[in-house]
């Protein structure tokens, strides 16, 4: 276990992440993370990224069209779908 110091940056005190740990979660300046503190323990792990309906919009193909495979409406039922 390493130790780390505490040090005050405006009116926050700040702890160095070491670069191994922001390299293998893929973490950065502005990245955000979840802290929990149970006792007299802080865990601080990645937040988990929710993505939005608004997200899956953005990123989806304006033309509909382009997401059919060919022959899709020609296969045979395969289950109760009739």
């Amino acid at each position: 276990m390493h130790k780390y110091s505490l040090r005050k940056a405006g009116g926050s005190v700040m702890v160095t992440v070491p670069p191994a740990y922001l390299k293998q979660h893929g973490l950065g300046v502005g990245s955000v993370v979840e802290m929990a503190m149970r006792g007299d323990k802080l865990t601080i792990t990645p937040a988990k990224s929710r993505v939005s309906l608004a997200d899956i919009l953005r990123a989806a193909p304006k033309d509909a069209r382009t997401l059919r495979a060919d022959g899709w409406d020609q296969l045979p039922p395969s289950g109760n779908e009739v």
